[in-house]
């Protein structure tokens, strides 16, 4: 069953159009990545260095294979240096409602 990923993240003050174009070299990777199906990125209108995430996976655990990857290619290292904090990220499942 696919799953929904999201991601809010906010860059470190006024570099939040430098994070996006960091993003914009970064997800061709993800977005060929086994599992992924789509994944959108969103930057906030009233604070232009808050970008949120929405990424839709097969299941939990290839997103979670692909969060290895990053890891070991330290790619998570590196956008976290970007970061003005700890990224939230959370994972739904799609609801009958």
């Amino acid at each position: 069953m696919a799953i929904t990923v999201i991601l809010e993240a906010k860059a470190k003050p006024g570099t939040g159009n430098d994070f996006i174009k960091m993003m914009q070299g970064i997800l061709p990777d993800t977005r060929s990545y086994d599992g992924c199906i789509e994944i959108n990125t969103y930057q906030n209108q009233d604070d232009a260095d808050v970008m949120v995430l929405v990424g839709k996976w097969e299941s939990r655990e290839k997103y979670d294979k692909y969060l290895g990857w990053r890891h070991e290619r330290g790619d998570l290292d590196t956008l976290g240096k970007a970061l003005a904090g700890e990224p939230s990220i959370r994972y739904f499942d799609l609801t009958d409602a």
